[in-house]
């Protein structure tokens, strides 16, 4: 019989290209991965890897395997969520993937409220972009992830999910407080022409967002440094070695050498929790969305519109 989490190992270097980057995903070693691909060429008397450069290529007996177990996957996950709505319990495992700064200001709060109350459910936390953790989610290697987009840059709905809209975080632009504009109510993309960027790293959505955003106002950005966390971006920007997009969700206290300042049109972000679509019946799954609904009202500055509807989008 084959056996599942053999699969699954298979199921990611197929995904991910490598040994090493399937590790990461199934948080397990590149020993233990390879162990389990090695007890699954012994089931299936099938090679099932072979060398390619400094990587790994799946044989054509892998990919078939893999065909199959996409499906077999999808089953399991179908039956897990059947069983969980049926007993009705909120026990069990799940996995919550949050990009960086929901991580760090709604994620504890909402996993603190889970543990007081659902001490049978253990949560298991993985900070992602969500370009990353979407397709994971697809997959069933998470049961959760907090995902953002933005207007002109919006993440696609991938086959078999939903998304459930939390709320929209405006954003605004960074800058030193000595910066000629810095005292300017409120600012348009045309103005921005001749500044340095501070963005996040390239393939993120942030990333795309900024070039996107300014090229339609004729602007084509000049990056200056890449910073993935916003604070080291505040500090870039404090230390006045360029400009940057800053939502308001987990901004904290400015320091004293930087401003904010509105773009005309609004910048805003969605921030949505996304599942899969079976996995919406899994009390567990449930029970995450009303913990986080319920952190990002207490969290609510009047800085953010709150959407208090469950429908996905």
């Amino acid at each position: 019989m084959l056996d599942i989490d053999r699969l699954r190992a298979l199921n990611a270097i197929s995904e991910y290209g490598s040994v090493s980057a399937a590790a990461d995903v199934l948080g397990i070693t590149t020993s233990a991965v390879s162990q389990q691909i090695a007890k699954l060429e012994r089931e299936t008397s099938a090679r099932l890897l072979e060398r390619s450069g400094r990587g790994v290529r799946l044989t054509d007996a892998a990919q078939l395997l893999v065909r199959h177990s996409e499906r077999i996957l999808a089953l399991i996950a179908e039956a897990e969520a059947d069983l969980e709505a049926q007993l009705g319990s909120v026990a069990g495992r799940l996995s919550i993937a949050a990009f960086a700064t929901a991580a760090r200001s709604v994620l504890p709060p909402a996993l603190r409220d889970l543990a007081a109350r659902y001490p049978n459910l253990k949560v298991q936390m993985f900070e992602a972009d969500p370009v990353a953790s979407q397709p994971l989610v697809q997959r069933g290697d998470y049961d959760l992830a907090i995902v953002q987009d933005w207007v002109n840059s919006p993440l696609p709905v991938l086959d078999g999910t939903e998304r459930l809209h939390l709320f929209d975080d405006p954003a605004e632009i960074a800058l030193p407080a000595d910066h000629p504009l810095a005292d300017r109510a409120e600012l348009a993309p045309g103005e921005l022409v001749d500044e340095d960027w501070i963005v996040a790293p390239q393939g993120t959505i942030c990333f795309e967002w900024l070039c996107d955003t300014l090229r339609r106002a004729g602007v084509e950005p000049r990056v200056a440094h890449y910073a993935t966390e916003y604070p080291t971006q505040i500090a870039l920007v404090a230390a006045g070695l360029g400009l940057a997009v800053l939502p308001r969700l987990g901004r904290g206290m400015l320091p004293p050498g930087v401003r904010t300042v509105p773009l005309r049109p609004v910048l805003v972000r969605s921030v949505y929790a996304l599942l899969r679509r079976e996995a919406g019946r899994r009390p567990a799954v449930r029970a995450a969305v009303a913990a986080l609904r319920s952190t990002v009202d207490k969290l609510d500055d009047g800085t953010r519109t709150l959407d208090a509807t469950s429908a996905p989008v």
